[in-house]
């Protein structure tokens, strides 16, 4: 019988421990770096499967039973999927698909799904992304754009960061004369937990250069934007 906080093996409970060991944080606010941080030494020897069958008995269950017996190894490999942005770059979604081109007009690219993660409570947020930029001598492949969405979509993310990262990211590599973003997602960390609202949206922007320096260029990419119509029917 698996009781909640009982760990599966006596010598996985004595590893967790030991890695856990003089890294609680004071109640006092700590300054640390974004950079990422190597393991543990003391919990090398664990596995990710070992840690995510040790949370199934926390929560009460029994990791042993048929239909978990191969839950660690699905979780790794979903989790590994989610996060899979860690291991992209801006540089190289893009690629070689950035083109010299005259056109000095609005680009628009609506209604880009995104899937991400919430850093607080590691639940999904979902919705859409909507790209603008005015070009400044060079255009890139449209289908790129997605792409840089996803490089930091699939990270444990903040939608406002998110928002700001995708506009930030496309400002300094194709360099135009101004871009815009707006996200629109739906949180599951209000929807299935806490407050449980169904209907919420979030939306966020981000501009720079013209679509910030330009009151009708920002109005005219907003309204674009949010219009709820389709183009084409």
């Amino acid at each position: 019988m698996f009781h909640r906080n009982e760990p599966f093996h006596p010598s996985l409970e004595r590893k967790v421990a030991d890695s856990s060991a003089g890294t609680r944080l004071s109640p006092a606010r700590t300054e640390v770096s974004d950079d990422p941080v190597e393991a543990n030494p003391a919990s090398e020897d664990l596995s990710f499967e070992d840690l995510i069958r040790e949370q199934l008995i926390r929560i009460g269950e029994n990791p042993n039973r048929e239909g978990l017996q191969d839950t660690p190894r699905r979780v790794e490999k979903s989790l590994r999927w989610l996060t899979r942005g860690y291991d992209m770059d801006v540089e190289e979604a893009l690629g070689e698909a950035m083109f010299e081109e005259k056109h000095d007009s609005m680009v628009m690219v609506k209604d880009i799904e995104l899937y991400s993660l919430c850093e607080h409570h590691l639940l999904p947020f979902f919705g859409k992304a909507h790209i603008a930029y005015i070009p400044d001598g060079r255009v890139v492949g449209l289908s790129k754009l997605p792409r840089v969405v996803d490089v930091f979509a699939r990270r444990l993310q903040l939608q406002e960061r998110l928002t700001e990262q995708i506009a930030r990211a496309i400002q300094d590599t194709l360099q135009p004369r101004g871009v815009g973003v707006v996200v629109e997602a739906y949180h599951l960390c209000m929807m299935m937990r806490g407050v449980e609202k169904q209907n919420s949206k979030t939306i966020t922007s981000a501009v720079h250069g013209a679509f910030r320096d330009d009151m009708r260029t920002r109005d005219e990419f907003l309204r674009l934007a949010l219009i709820q119509q389709p183009f084409i029917t």
